[in-house]
């Protein structure tokens, strides 16, 4: 495998990937948020088709005409406030209240018109039973859909409860029997407290889809808090003692140069020395921050991408590979591990290192890649970001390349070669 066949891959994959459309460009939260969404739109349908079928033929007539005009204002308004009760609850909108009682009232009016044209038109064939599946449908999925405008189950019962006790009242005030009564707030008690638990449910569900992603996320950026943490002790540690005896000893020199002392010469010789030395450590320092040892990192790789329940396979071994090497790919290996865990949706990774023809090549490829924009599992497409840039340098250092681009749809593959210089690093790698 090559890098010019990875980078014509990579680009029939962002072909591909861009032909793929909007659903494989959304992250995992967006395709729940997506899917939730429709399905409460779907149950607007479910209502229009379950109240509206069993008219048919001369039942369209008088004012039983005006029953499934109203039903479908009716779906339409359960549609919409679920919509912006959906976004109330991810914080972009405010609570729908308007829309809750606007539905209420155009649920109090279709009932109102569906036990008038069964007590008025009841007399042909068809119309009494099909008025009263409008009139228990209707209230049925207003009480569900009602209680994605509130919070706790508290208030969630006091909806559907509210809604069945009116349906109870109305049905009353049209001198209905109480045993249909019954039979009728029964039906609408139980049928909207199943809606009520599928609707409260999926939103629970929708809400920790996001809490996780945004844990993830925050697990990503402790890491990198974590590492500044760690280079500013080891700094603290290097830097404090050496300036806290420059500074004694400057004091010391200028005191003793007042006197006329030919101490003080010495005194500024030894702070000199001092101040060298911290360079040097410093630069040690830095070094061994910049350094990535790529073994370590792919058994970090590995380990961290397990942890976060993806399927991560490592193959190759970096032992007996050059210093330079193994710091520039283990670079490679930590920026592409942290771009899966950040960017990606991936279940599963694979991590493969392998010396061919005088080439170190190291291939990163996950199944996570959403799109061009994601980061897949690589920084970005091939015009890449700042991750891929940063790559690119360090690669370049020791004459390596760096190619990153979608091998298929949905899969982000990260390929990086490093030259083996000089028949002493080949022997060493052989040995």
């Amino acid at each position: 495998m090559t890098v010019g066949g990875d980078a014509r891959v990579g680009e029939a994959g962002v072909r591909v990937g861009g032909a793929g459309g909007w659903w494989g460009r959304k992250s995992t939260p967006a395709k729940v948020e997506t899917y939730t969404r429709w399905t409460f739109h779907f149950f607007a349908l479910a209502e229009l088709s379950t109240a509206a079928l069993p008219f048919g033929g001369g039942l369209w007539t008088g004012a039983a005409l005006w029953l499934p005009l109203l039903v479908v204002g009716h779906c339409v308004l359960c549609a919409v406030m679920a919509s912006r009760a959906l976004d109330w609850t991810r914080g972009r909108r405010p609570r729908p209240v308007r829309l809750m009682w606007a539905l209420a009232a155009a649920t109090a009016a279709v009932g109102v018109l569906a036990l008038w044209v069964a007590e008025h038109d009841g007399g042909r064939d068809g119309v009494e039973p099909a008025a009263g599946g409008v009139y228990g449908v209707t209230l049925v999925f207003a009480a569900g859909n009602s209680t994605l405008c509130v919070r706790g189950w508290r208030r969630v019962s006091a909806v559907v409860v509210g809604y069945t006790l009116g349906s109870g009242a109305l049905m009353l005030a049209f001198g209905a029997p109480v045993p249909a009564v019954l039979g009728s707030t029964t039906a609408v008690l139980l049928g909207g407290a199943f809606l009520a638990a599928t609707f409260v449910f999926s939103v629970w569900l929708l809400n920790a889809v996001y809490e996780l992603d945004e844990a993830r996320e925050t697990r990503a950026r402790l890491a990198v808090a974590e590492e500044r943490l760690r280079f500013g002790r080891d700094l603290h540690d290097v830097m404090g003692r050496n300036l806290a005896v420059i500074a004694l000893k400057s004091e010391l020199a200028v005191q003793l140069a007042r006197r006329g002392r030919p101490e003080a010469v010495e005194q500024m010789i030894e702070v000199q020395r001092i101040a060298q030395e911290s360079q040097r450590e410093v630069r040690d320092v830095v070094r061994g921050y910049r350094e990535a040892d790529l073994g370590v990192e792919l058994t970090g790789a590995q380990g961290v991408l397990t942890a976060a329940g993806i399927d991560c396979e490592v193959r190759g071994e970096a032992a007996g590979l050059p210093a330079e090497v193994q710091s520039a790919l283990g670079w490679v290996v930590r920026e592409s591990t942290t771009n899966v865990l950040r960017h990606g949706d991936a279940a599963r990774c694979s991590v493969e290192l392998r010396v061919t023809e005088g080439l170190v090549v190291l291939t990163v490829e996950n199944d996570g890649a959403g799109g061009a924009g994601s980061g897949g599992g690589g920084g970005g497409g091939r015009g890449g970001g700042s991750g891929l840039a940063g790559l690119r340098e360090r690669l370049r250092l020791v004459d390596g390349t760096l190619e990153a681009g979608f091998a298929q749809a949905g899969t982000f593959r990260v390929v990086a070669e490093v030259p083996l210089s000089g028949t002493a690093a080949l022997s060493e790698v052989a040995s």
